[in-house]
């Protein structure tokens, strides 16, 4: 019999008086039930099997495992509910080529955010940049040619405020060059978390918009509100734990990609939109698609 590892997240626990308890990953307790009854049985055999791949540790490790009939059939249901896997392979290293992460926007963000990919082995370099919520109808001064100064591997742009109109055009053009491009900003006390685009096709910031625009009833109030001018009260401050919050995100999405490690989440991360309440600090995700573009009208005859 090969001997397995489960999965993470995945645990065997030994209930006196009950056998074994399977807890899921996502925190569900199932028990172990064998077909002939014999639980008391296999639970030290199984145990000490699946010691030996990081799980149960101090029970029987070590412990040579006879090929038994009924521990046979257990593994197996274990292995058809894909709670055993092979040895995973080490964690990916942060290619070299893709280290070169440059950030802009609010240095609430961006500092944690380059605290976190450093950790990880990336390369951040910050730009500061104007804070455009301090004119609403304010356009990026950048060019594609200036976002792409210096080469890097991916853009992350984070602002504390709504995005004005135009002021990411040139930015959604990165994936075309070959850059990912990835962005966050605020509206009120909910911050939005656009989803990664690496390749042409991919989902931009004018294509949240545009989606943004068609889900809501309220699409003209919208509209204005991010065209501005707005009135408000006092200004929300983004806390230390919100802000942090928001950089864990950014920073995995791009460790995601630039490591090509697998999602874990329903809804893939190149087609994911995350609003975050900065009071609760709650992520709920929704899915968002490319906007195709709008076909021409068919000029009429003569």
């Amino acid at each position: 019999m090969s001997r397995s590892r489960l999965v993470p997240g995945v645990e065997v626990v030994a209930v006196p008086g009950r056998g074994l308890a399977v807890r899921t990953s996502d925190g569900e307790f199932l028990s172990v039930r064998t077909p002939g009854g014999a639980d008391e049985d296999v639970t030290l055999p199984l145990c000490s099997l699946l010691s030996g791949a990081g799980a149960g540790a101090g029970v029987g490790v070590g412990t040579a495992v006879p090929p038994d009939e009924e521990l046979t059939r257990v593994v197996r249901a274990f292995e058809e509910a894909g709670y055993l896997a092979d040895e995973p392979p080490p964690p990916s290293a942060w290619p070299a080529d893709r280290r070169d992460i440059r950030l802009l926007g609010t240095p609430a963000v961006t500092r944690p955010l380059a605290e976190q990919l450093a950790a990880l082995g990336a390369e951040p370099r910050t730009t500061p940049v104007t804070a455009p919520e301090a004119s609403p109808t304010s356009v990026s001064p950048y060019a594609i040619e200036e976002l792409l100064d210096g080469d890097p591997a991916a853009v992350v742009w984070c602002l504390d405020g709504p995005v004005p109109e135009g002021l990411w055009d040139a930015a959604d053009r990165l994936p075309e060059r070959g850059t990912a491009w990835l962005r966050c900003h605020r509206e009120g006390w909910q911050a939005y978390v656009e989803p990664l685009a690496a390749a042409p096709g991919d989902v931009t910031s004018a294509h949240v918009r545009a989606r943004r625009l068609a889900a809501t009833p309220a699409h003209r109030e919208l509209a204005a509100y991010w065209s501005g001018p707005r009135t408000a009260g006092a200004p929300v401050r983004l806390t230390v734990p919100a802000a942090a919050l928001l950089a864990a995100l950014l920073a995995d999405d791009l460790a995601q990609w630039a490591t090509g490690a697998p999602g874990t989440a329903g809804i893939p991360a190149r087609r994911r939109l995350r609003q975050v309440d900065l009071r609760t600090l709650t992520v709920t995700e929704h899915p968002v698609l490319p906007v195709p573009p709008v076909a021409t009208t068919p000029g009429k005859d003569g």
